[in-house]
């Protein structure tokens, strides 16, 4: 691997002890996992890999990705326990047992004050297509890419009010000189 990574103050040398490390999941709370699960399967074309209950402590995960046809997803629980754990850009929905039944119970979206957490990103191949699959399935837009500034980039709610960025990746290109 020949290329370092763009150098910003604070960036150090990639340590060699850090080889292999890999982002494998980003997780969001959801308050109601059918009405989640629906929503990310339905409209993103997400599976679940895995779901996880911890009884005891009363939630449950579920491991959420876009498959592409050339993967090989083991049927055995354990191994597919393994496989989930070794991926990289999957969505783990947590689910607090209860909170679905809590009429006015929500999570904090990240985006309204205090911000914190901002929001997660998926790649498209048509943005258009996209926006208008969107369109077809009643999901709430915050941007639609011809709107504000920034110009081919939408950004959607799921059913928390968690925000997802969605861009077509060739049409980054020259967004930004830096």
């Amino acid at each position: 691997m020949s290329f370092q990574g763009e150098q910003h103050p604070g960036v150090v040398a990639t340590p060699p002890q850090t080889q292999g490390f890999r982002l494998n999941h980003t997780m969001l709370r959801v308050k109601d996992p059918e009405q989640a699960l629906a929503f990310y399967s339905k409209v993103f074309g997400m599976q679940v890999m895995r779901r996880l209950d911890f009884e005891e402590m009363q939630f449950s995960l579920y491991f959420l990705a876009n498959l592409e046809p050339s993967d090989s997803v083991p049927d055995d629980a354990q191994a597919r326990t393994a496989w989930t754990f070794s991926q990289k850009g999957l969505l783990e929905l947590t689910h607090n047992w209860g909170t679905e039944d809590q009429e006015d119970f929500a999570y904090h979206d990240g985006n309204a004050e205090p911000q914190g957490f901002g929001h997660i990103c998926f790649n498209v191949p048509d943005l258009a297509a996209a926006q208008a699959w969107f369109d077809e399935h009643d999901v709430t837009f915050v941007k639609r890419s011809d709107q504000g500034k920034m110009k081919d980039v939408i950004f959607v709610k799921d059913p928390d009010g968690y925000w997802i960025e969605v861009i077509q990746a060739d049409l980054m290109v020259g967004k930004s000189d830096s």
